[in-house]
């Protein structure tokens, strides 16, 4: 008899943002073994999603309108929801990472990330979930839980750092109205071009959306904002 083949991975994303909920849904697709089951905006809207369909992982946003994401994460353990959690955050804040360990959380991914990013948190997170049977040893418990840690950041396109990615962030973030590339150049002193590619980058992540800014004469340059997360 041939042996039936693994059964795909079900991912509920849960993210208030729309724009961020689409991508993350369309990132998850992307990753062979994993299959994106739906999608909630917030914790009721989750709660609702997992009562109707079984969830291996959840893709989780911590900042929801109506419940903080450890918060709903303690409340669907204790009821007896058995879903692990990969959190989906900007905050940087390391006694919440301590507090997500004992509620299922196996991975924290700071906004804003690449496809890349996420898809090497999910391929080592199937590598854990596919562990099963007896351990030999202690070495084989370490290699299961090591399989979790990534060997260090995910690298940004080529010609791109992370101290400069931040500072376009921040200005971006800072800028309700949005900003040009020519804006956020003057704002963090580097080339037009530069911060255009920077910018294209948070749009490929899920981070920013962009639109034509009419009311010039000539070609309108793109506008971009940061969305929120």
């Amino acid at each position: 008899m041939s042996t039936p083949p693994p059964q795909d991975i079900r991912v509920l994303v849960v993210e208030d943002d729309p724009v961020a909920a689409d991508a993350h849904v369309l990132y998850v697709g992307r990753v062979p073994g994993f299959t994106a089951v739906g999608k909630a905006h917030t914790g009721a809207e989750a709660r609702r999603a997992l009562d109707r369909t079984p969830v291996d992982l959840l893709l989780l946003d911590l900042h929801l309108p109506d419940v903080h994401g450890l918060q709903l994460a303690r409340s669907l353990r204790a009821a007896g929801y058995h879903a692990d959690v990969i959190a989906v955050t900007s905050a940087r804040d390391l006694a919440v990472v301590r507090e997500g360990v004992s509620l299922g959380v196996v991975q924290y991914v700071l906004k804003p990330f690449t496809f890349a990013t996420l898809r090497d948190r999910l391929v080592r997170y199937a590598e854990f979930h596919a562990a099963a049977g007896e351990a030999s040893g202690q070495d084989e418990v370490d290699r299961a839980l090591a399989t979790l840690r990534a060997p260090g950041p995910a690298a940004l396109p080529k010609g791109l750092s992370s101290p400069t990615l931040e500072k376009v962030t921040r200005a971006l973030r800072d800028c309700a109205d949005g900003l040009t590339a020519t804006g956020v150049a003057q704002a963090v002193g580097i080339s037009r071009i530069t911060a255009r590619r920077y910018l294209e980058h948070l749009v490929d992540a899920g981070r920013a959306g962009r639109s034509p800014q009419y009311g010039q004469v000539g070609r309108p340059e793109l506008q971009y904002r940061w969305v929120k997360g």
